[in-house]
């Protein structure tokens, strides 16, 4: 069957009934009980939590072959808790289990490919897969195919009862001995445990683990005692320093920092850019160079913003403290700046990822946004974005929170060069469909901006941007010059078999990733 971006697509895969993608704001389902796999509990005055070790840990929690397990990705590149826990959970001999993070960060020494070789897992689903374990799952590492949710959309399955956790694992920079437990304090605070919320209120059992006890009660408290069933000690669970690497990091290429400069150009001449407007920029190098841009045109008209959304940077934090700012939502925190930032601001939010970008619940933040800008691997002719897989079919993104941010924000920017090396990022069709193209208001490249005519907001943008001296070009021209410097590519050859089911922030499959052939 093929859905509404044209993608074709099996009826089953490995038992997975597809849902074909129907629309962005279309075919949503009907609102339905939330489904939690949590159990009441009962705790009197000499109730111990404490464990002296993960194996104990895990012991207690009775897991067994096949259930399902979860993490948060909070330390990003410096997680050190998924492979210790991981490595126990090996060492007992338990094996086949759903491995359901977040997001999967790339750990390495052992990898999480060593432990789906192993057999320890058998089945995954998250926001992205980068990495050696992305690359391997693309060549058939996985029995199973894997299914990949936007950030939106994981709590929105695990309520309807699509991802039931059985055990969820949570690092957090502090904890008392009874459960309560946060990573805004600590020798390797991570800030916001926004990614966990869900985890902690519907998992059937729930791990604390620190490398920092503190008397009890643990303030602030995140993580709530009276969701967790164990804590557990160890000698380190990350390094905060490691945050800002992989999608958060600065620029200083020329071409970057021009598109960066374009797209807080774009918001500056957007009727919406007013006292009191909403943005969220996130963590890649044109995203962070875009916010200080942004800052600028903010001072120069003497403009404050009510929030910034999502996950936040040191950049934003300095917007924050220069009063640019009024509050920070922060469902993950970007680098160690941020992660700090919180425990002494009250303005700095921790939220629930629920919150954030559910679009199944009585209302989500990003639905406030004014304007959200993104970051995208290729872009196509019809505005679809592929933010999960390269040129020569490697995994090199995640779904994170861009197809939500798209949906819900009133302007949404994509930026990204025209060229990536000798590859064109402005295509015909995208390998990936990622986010749709209806949701996409503007894509902005060096070579100029392309404005969507299918977009809800074209109009207006398109006659706020023609009273400036910002460069319009048609998406087509984009391409067209791409594929001129470049020529154009050899297709990415694939097999028949679905490693990747991706799903959209509605539960419905917008597009299939195929094994690749090498």
């Amino acid at each position: 069957m093929r859905n509404a971006v044209g993608r074709e697509l099996p009826e089953l895969i490995d038992g997975y009934q597809v849902k074909p993608y129907r629309g962005a704001y279309e075919g949503q389902p009907a609102p339905s009980p939330v489904h939690t796999m949590r159990r009441a509990g009962k705790s009197t005055s000499d109730t111990e939590k404490l464990v002296c070790s993960l194996e104990e840990a895990i012991r207690r929690v009775g897991l067994t072959d096949g259930m399902t397990i979860s993490f948060h990705h909070s330390f990003r590149e410096g997680d050190k808790v998924i492979g210790q826990v991981l490595a126990a959970i090996r060492g007992l001999g338990i094996k086949h289990l759903k491995f359901a993070p977040s997001a999967v960060v790339n750990i390495r020494n052992p990898s999480v490919a060593d432990f789906v070789r192993d057999g320890t897992i058998e089945r995954i689903e998250a926001s992205g897969i980068r990495g050696e374990l992305g690359d391997a799952v693309l060549e058939g590492l996985m029995r199973h195919p894997v299914i990949l949710r936007p950030h939106g959309s994981r709590p929105r399955a695990i309520e309807a009862g699509e991802l039931n956790i059985d055990v969820a694992f949570i690092g957090a920079s502090a904890s008392d001995e009874y459960g309560n437990a946060t990573g805004q304090i600590g020798p390797n605070a991570c800030g916001s445990l926004g990614y966990s919320f869900i985890d902690e209120r519907s998992a059937d059992k729930v791990v604390v683990i620190t490398d920092h006890l503190v008397d009890f009660p643990c303030v602030p408290a995140s993580i709530s005692q009276q969701y967790v069933d164990v804590v557990v000690k160890v000698d380190e669970i990350g390094d905060p320093e490691k945050i800002g690497k992989g999608a958060a990091r600065m620029t200083k290429n020329p071409r970057d920092l021009m598109i960066a400069r374009r797209a807080a150009d774009v918001m500056a001449a957007s009727r919406r850019f007013r006292d009191g407007f909403s943005f969220q920029t996130g963590a890649g190098a044109i995203s962070i160079a875009c916010t200080n841009y942004l800052a600028q045109h903010m001072q120069e008209r003497g403009i404050t913003a009510s929030f910034a959304l999502g996950g936040m940077t040191a950049s934003i934090v300095e917007m924050f403290q220069k009063k640019l700012v009024r509050v920070l939502e922060c469902s993950q925190s970007f680098d160690s700046v941020a992660a700090r930032a919180m425990a002494d601001n009250p303005n700095i939010v921790e939220i629930d990822n629920a919150v954030y970008s559910n679009a199944f619940t009585k209302g989500a933040l990003l639905d406030k946004l004014n304007f959200g800008v993104l970051a995208a691997l290729e872009v196509d002719t019809d505005f679809n974005v592929n933010i999960l897989t390269g040129s020569s079919g490697e995994m090199m993104g995640g779904l994170g929170g861009g197809p939500d941010v798209a949906a819900g924000a009133d302007i949404s920017i994509v930026c990204l060069p025209v060229l990536r090396g000798r590859t064109p990022s402005i295509t015909r069709r995208v390998f990936t469909c990622c986010t749709p193209g209806e949701t996409v208001a503007a894509v902005v490249t060096e070579a100029g901006i392309a404005l969507n005519p299918r977009h809800a907001h074209y109009e207006e943008l398109k006659e706020d941007l023609e009273k400036t001296n910002l460069k319009l070009v048609s998406i087509e021209y984009l391409q067209q010059l791409a594929e001129s410097l470049t020529g154009v590519p050899a297709p990415i050859e694939t097999t028949d078999r679905v490693v990747c089911i991706v799903e959209y922030r509605d539960g419905t499959v917008i597009d299939v990733i195929r094994q690749i052939k090498r």
